[in-house]
């Protein structure tokens, strides 16, 4: 199961994609990394779905990553005495703390938080931004705006703030319990929506403990102006372009994606580039012109991986949706302009010894055009750090952990195998060409270059680099 590209690529799984025949389907067509959305999905369903890709897990002897998005927090207006009003441009409309029905001047918001953080001149954004209204007074209990943008307004639709921290947590008692029911389960990273500050993702590390990864999904303006803080604490981003689409200007979001996606590639972690990238495959078996160009530009700006939510979840053609992003892939990566365009942004290394190290590792490999490069990592970082450097050489991390292949396999570049640690650097080297023969890595008389830790097994002590031929006796018995 050696992928023939080096991005990765995300499935959400979902009604068109529930059943084993059909996630096995998916992760043969190209699928690294499954998505479950807790929006939908109860704990018991879960735990079915996290079962089925274990087995498949087994079955094909390859780490498959399982990503939990959490729901957020959810912010809605109340009801209406018709089940909605029309909202005219330039009319005053009020949001209150009073719970009787809505009409056309007024409407409950069961959120007595959003009124403590409104301020006048903020902007309030109804129905997926389909409403705009700007604050002209705030108080505890009541908000009068201006409608800027009017439309008819329905119950319990959704309120969206790009100009205002709201001083609550990230995760909503819903989310807390999805959470820990999502760790008992064994699944690998975890999706923190409504990001708006770094503490809402330690928040969830303290929950998580180290027992899954926290990928902070960027779809606020809060969380755009505060992404060096961010990045710091977090261990993945997600551009999600939904809701940010909705929070900022249209025009703004392919700025904002390239602006996270180099940020990210500086600091070394995977960032995954999501929402509305084969839409139309939801009902058409192949996808528009547009939606090929838009997943082509993530992947030549060097996305870790690029997602499929309602495509592959929903849609009539999800193992189609998969292929197709596996084929443009592939085809983006054997152009001349991807390798030079990686080399472009290439981002300098910190200075560490493990960066100076993975950065001499890239240099070596493609001067001396070895084969491979093998990384033998028990957290995950050395191979990370490799990957960080785009090398054009294919990138093998061998971890005697399970839980740290799993994680690697949203990150770009890198095919993980599961095995027993090296108990000496003989032995290191051995299987290291071993690994890099059987799984079509190298042939026999090639070179390749290893990366590793010594003492052996120490996480994060990434301090040396050794060139080896593969020789005939590579190939099993």
């Amino acid at each position: 199961m050696r992928r023939l590209r080096r991005t990765k690529v995300v499935a959400t799984l979902g009604p068109a994609s529930s059943s084993r025949t059909i996630i096995t389907r998916l992760f043969e067509a190209g699928a690294d990394v499954f998505r479950i959305n807790m929006s939908h999905t109860p704990h018991d369903r879960m735990r079915e779905l996290v079962a089925a890709i274990r087995s498949i897990e087994m079955e094909y002897g390859r780490p498959i990553g399982i990503l939990v998005d959490l729901q957020r927090p959810k912010l809605r207006v109340g009801s209406f005495s018709g089940g909605g009003a029309m909202l005219d441009k330039g009319t005053t409309f009020t949001l209150d703390a009073e719970t009787a029905a809505g009409d056309g001047t007024r409407v409950h918001l069961p959120h007595p938080e959003i009124f403590a953080a409104l301020e006048p001149g903020h902007t309030l954004l109804l129905d997926d931004g389909k409403i705009r209204l700007t604050v002209q007074e705030a108080s505890k209990t009541r908000a009068v705006a201006r409608v800027d943008v009017g439309g008819k307004l329905s119950d319990r639709k959704g309120v969206s703030l790009p100009d205002t921290v709201i001083p609550f947590s990230a995760l909503a008692p819903k989310d807390r319990s999805d959470l820990e029911a999502a760790l008992e389960a064994g699944i690998d990273w975890v999706g923190l929506s409504f990001i708006q500050r770094p503490d809402d993702i330690a928040e969830a590390k303290k929950i998580t403990r180290g027992r899954a990864a926290v990928m902070a999904k960027i779809e606020k303006p809060q969380a755009v102006s505060r992404l060096d803080e961010i990045m710091d604490i977090t261990d993945a981003l997600m551009v999600a372009r939904g809701d940010l689409g909705v929070e900022m200007p249209l025009e703004k979001v392919p700025g904002i994606q390239k602006q996270i996606t180099r940020t990210a590639r500086r600091a070394g972690k995977p960032v995954v580039v999501a929402t509305q990238m084969l839409e139309s495959m939801i009902s058409s078996p192949v996808p528009t012109r547009a939606e090929v160009s838009d997943v082509a530009t993530a992947i030549f700006d060097g996305a870790d991986a690029v997602m499929l939510s309602a495509e592959s979840a929903a849609g009539q053609y999800p193992v189609e949706a998969v292929t197709t992003m596996n084929r443009i892939a592939e085809e983006v990566e054997s152009e001349d302009v991807y390798h030079t365009l990686m080399q472009a942004q290439h981002a300098q290394p910190e200075a560490t010894g493990a960066d100076a190290i993975a950065a001499a590792a890239r240099q070596i490999a493609e001067t001396l055009e070895l084969s491979a490069i093998i990384c033998w990592t028990s957290s995950g970082a050395t191979g990370l750090r490799v990957a960080r450097e785009r090398p054009q050489v294919p990138i093998v991390a061998i971890s005697p952990n399970l839980s740290t292949g799993r994680k690697l396999s949203v990150a770009w570049g890198i095919h993980c195998v599961v095995a027993e640690d090296a108990h000496d650097q003989d032995d290191m080297v051995e299987r290291a060409c071993r690994i890099a023969f059987k799984d079509g890595f190298a042939k026999a008389g090639r070179r390749v270059i290893i990366v590793a830790g010594v003492p052996l097994g120490t996480p994060g002590a990434t301090n040396m680099i050794r060139i080896a031929f593969v020789g005939a006796d590579a190939a099993p018995e």
